[in-house]
């Protein structure tokens, strides 16, 4: 996928400055909420709203809570706008109600969980990331529920590298948060295969069925949102020690300060974990500011390169997204005849291919692509709100997310007659041959990342010069070199980038640990070399106008140092996939 990854939900602070600290006492769920009688009761349809926060870990408000009652519009009221949706509820607060409402359930489940599959792996990941930070406290969050509209949130993914560390896979715990709290002190010594931190995950554990959060808390709430695991159940799968979120403030204090325990946190996944840890830093003595977010930052670059390889769980995963991307395609295909009578047919093919995510996966790993004619000319085009007419490519760059959370990420430019024109087909043929060179480069010894790209370049440069697109006197190898670049006209993005949790995962890596890094076993990246012609394009030949061609591959670095394609099944070749095509339509 060419496109940007999703903004984070908590947003970092420009370079320079923390992240303003949230006022306390005000509410958007967090994980230290105890439910009050001032959480609402929402309107039939609607989505509630949440409890009000300690002060411990108080978020900005964004969740109305009951207020005084509603004066006629012509009086002053000082009851703030985050309160007034409250003003609907129509809950009962009598002692008999939670009584009864508390009463007359019968007993939950006591057999616990088995041990996740990802348990051991993201042990091992933790014992790496310690093994870097001996004698410091290290944050990391899983992030909060945003915003969608009003009193609707966003489905929860957690953060990347929280899901990494923790194992959790889809939808663990909003607000939850992992710790990894030193064995050793700054400075001392120790053994090799000696352990230097212990894990611990903090989250909020579901209430008991008499508490008010029972059934009035509308973020956590049993009633409202289902049954939350407690703190032995989520001990069993995981096989991290838990406790519950409200001692995390205590926490984080102890032993803090100079000569004394130090502190890192992964800012950008929970703004009010970030203000807090920055909180104890200040009264601790310790690193402040510019400082902090520079200790910070090495955190968060040693979560991202961790993830540069791939361990062989982590591989198994993606080739299950790979799966169930193909499974996608197959259906997206299978809807063609349908798009081409839809005023938006684009979205005919999304929604197919966003049906299959959802029942096989979490859902997409990004916003999917599905671009015909002209628009496969936008790189990130994902309105998708076009027709799908005969004759024309249509290029859709899709990928299934699984509930591990790890994502594939394929482009096919699928003709929608079934068969390329001999035009189609000769770019199509062009943008292959430059994926071939990148993944045969990429089996060639001491190959870096950045050679797959120059690979797929030369082969680009080549054929666009054969075809008379290169400026008069320029030849392809002018156009490689630093001065020249003619060629990026028609393909201005990268070839490759890393794979996994984001689909442009390991996005802080240091370039010296990604671009400039030799390939090694289990390295997993795209190939996506493509060639794109605007209709308004005057340099091209009017029949190449309102064309445009990517191929995207998932690749991994096999033990013995091969590449592998792990998208193999899904047709490539121009021939392929027009019997790829033919063949699911017709049958």
């Amino acid at each position: 996928m060419s496109e940007t990854n999703r903004p984070s939900p908590i947003a970092p602070a420009p370079a320079g400055e923390r992240a303003a600290e949230p006022a306390t006492g005000s509410a958007t769920g967090s994980a230290t909420e105890s439910a009050t009688e001032s959480a609402t009761e929402p309107a039939a349809g609607s989505t509630p709203e949440s409890a009000a926060a300690p002060q411990s870990l108080a978020r900005p408000s964004d969740r109305p809570t009951d207020g005084p009652s509603v004066r006629p519009s012509n009086q002053p009221t000082s009851q703030p706008l985050s309160q007034r949706g409250g003003n609907r509820s129509r809950r009962p607060t009598n002692k008999a109600f939670r009584e009864f409402i508390g009463s007359g359930w019968g007993p939950r489940p006591s057999d616990l969980p088995e041990r996740s599959d990802a348990a051991p792996w993201a042990a091992a990941r933790r014992s790496a990331l310690g093994a870097l930070f001996p004698g410091e406290r290290l944050v990391i969050p899983a992030g909060t529920l945003v915003t969608r509209n009003n009193d609707c949130d966003y489905r929860f993914r957690p953060h990347s590298a929280f899901a990494h560390l923790a194992g959790t896979g889809t939808d663990f715990e909003p607000d939850a948060v992992l710790v990894l709290e030193p064995l050793t002190v700054p400075g001392q010594r120790i053994a090799a295969g000696e352990p230097t931190h212990e894990s611990v995950l903090y989250f909020r554990p579901r209430a008991s069925r008499t508490s008010e959060e029972f059934y009035a808390d509308s973020r956590y709430g049993e009633l409202w949102v289902g049954v939350r695991p407690s703190v032995e159940e989520v001990e069993a799968a995981t096989g991290i020690r838990c406790a519950h979120i409200d001692s995390l403030p205590d926490v984080l204090a102890k032993d803090a300060g100079a000569g004394g325990v130090g502190l890192r946190v992964v800012a950008e996944a929970d703004a009010a974990v970030t203000a807090l840890v920055d909180r104890v830093r200040r009264s601790a003595g310790l690193a402040a500011g510019q400082e902090a977010q520079q200790v910070d930052d090495a955190l968060a670059e040693a979560t991202s390169e961790l993830r540069l390889v791939k361990d062989a769980w982590e591989v198994d995963q993606m080739r299950k997204a790979v799966d169930a991307t193909k499974a996608g395609f197959d259906d997206l295909i299978r809807s063609i005849p349908r798009a081409k009578g839809h005023w938006r047919g684009e979205r005919v093919l999304e929604g197919a291919f966003g049906a299959r995510a959802r029942e096989e996966g979490n859902g997409l790993g990004y916003d999917t692509i599905a671009a015909a004619g002209d628009h496969a000319n936008t790189l990130h085009w994902i309105d998708n709100n076009g027709r799908v007419q005969p004759g024309e490519l249509v290029l859709v760059d899709a990928g299934v997310e699984i509930d591990s959370l790890y994502t594939a990420d394929v482009t096919r430019t699928i003709p929608v007659d079934g068969r390329f024109t001999a035009e189609q087909r000769r770019v199509y043929e062009a943008v292959l041959e430059a994926a071939d060179a990148a993944f045969a480069r990429a089996n060639e010894p001491g190959c870096r990342f950045k050679d797959l790209h120059a690979a797929a370049m030369e082969v680009i440069a080549a054929r666009l010069e054969e075809w008379g697109l290169l400026p008069d006197g320029v030849t392809a190898a002018d156009s490689l070199g630093p001065e020249g670049q003619y060629h990026r006209r028609w393909m201005v993005h990268g070839t490759s980038h890393h794979l996994g949790l984001d689909v442009h995962d390991c996005a802080q890596a240091r370039r010296e640990m990604s671009m400039d890094a030799e390939l090694v076993p289990g390295m997993v990246f795209t190939i996506e070399p493509g060639l794109y012609f605007r209709a308004d394009d005057l340099r091209v030949p009017a029949e190449l106008r309102g064309m445009g061609v990517r191929i995207e591959d998932d690749v991994v670095m096999r033990p013995d140092g091969r590449a592998e394609y792990l998208t193999a099944a899904i047709p490539r070749t121009a021939d392929d996939v027009e019997a790829w095509v033919n063949g699911l339509i017709e049958s």
